[in-house]
């Protein structure tokens, strides 16, 4: 059983839930961790698969020591509540930065999962740190940029980036920062990429313990 600082859980599934599945799966947990929890629930009709796609984060108030046992419980929650089997992962927060439009509120949410290659690690972490992300975070029309590491499945590397709406991904500012010269030497070591568009956000809600 493997406990590590967990900053938030995500669920994965490929079928497209009501936010009223989402709450009351937050509600629970929320109940059995004893904590306050953040919901943020993310859908796309169609992903990079050509499939639908479907995010639930909970995002913990103080960050906590999470188990595969406790992975395996939530996962067991969700499938007694939707009748389907999803995956659930812990994220650690490696970098949290908010964008030049960090009081708007998203209305759109894009992911950019990856393994790097073998050896590469500390190069690609420190591009996105020093980098990647604060350049981002500086674009007009962005709500707030992270990086996580998925600490139960991969890809290991989980950027996110809350935007206020599609065409800051097309943006000069945003095509600047993506041309950059460590980003050349850096992309190419990225492996099992997965990046994912969602177009329906759901803003963070919280529920009250009672």
């Amino acid at each position: 059983m493997r406990v590590n600082t967990t900053h938030c859980l995500l669920l994965k599934t490929s079928t497209l839930f009501a936010i009223e599945t989402d709450v009351r799966w937050l509600e629970i947990l929320q109940a059995h961790f004893s904590c306050e929890i953040r919901l943020q629930s993310v859908a796309t009709a169609k992903a990079e698969n050509q499939r639908p796609m479907h995010h639930i984060y909970l995002h913990f108030e103080n960050p906590q020591p999470l188990s595969t046992d406790d992975v395996m419980v939530a996962e067991k929650i969700w499938h007694s509540l939707s009748g389907h089997k999803a995956d659930v992962s812990r994220l650690q927060l490696a970098m949290r930065r908010p964008g030049s439009t960090h009081h708007a509120s998203p209305s759109v949410h894009y992911v950019v999962e990856t393994d790097p290659e073998s050896g590469w690690d500390d190069e690609i972490f420190r591009w996105y740190d020093e980098e990647h992300m604060p350049g981002l975070a500086e674009v007009p029309g962005t709500v707030m940029a992270q990086r996580f590491l998925n600490l139960d499945h991969s890809p290991l590397s989980f950027a996110c980036y809350d935007l206020t709406h599609a065409e800051v991904l097309t943006s000069p500012a945003w095509l600047a920062i993506r041309a950059s010269a460590w980003s050349d030497i850096c992309r190419p070591h990225f492996t099992n990429t997965l990046r994912t568009f969602f177009e329906t956000v759901h803003a963070p809600l919280q529920r009250n313990l009672s």
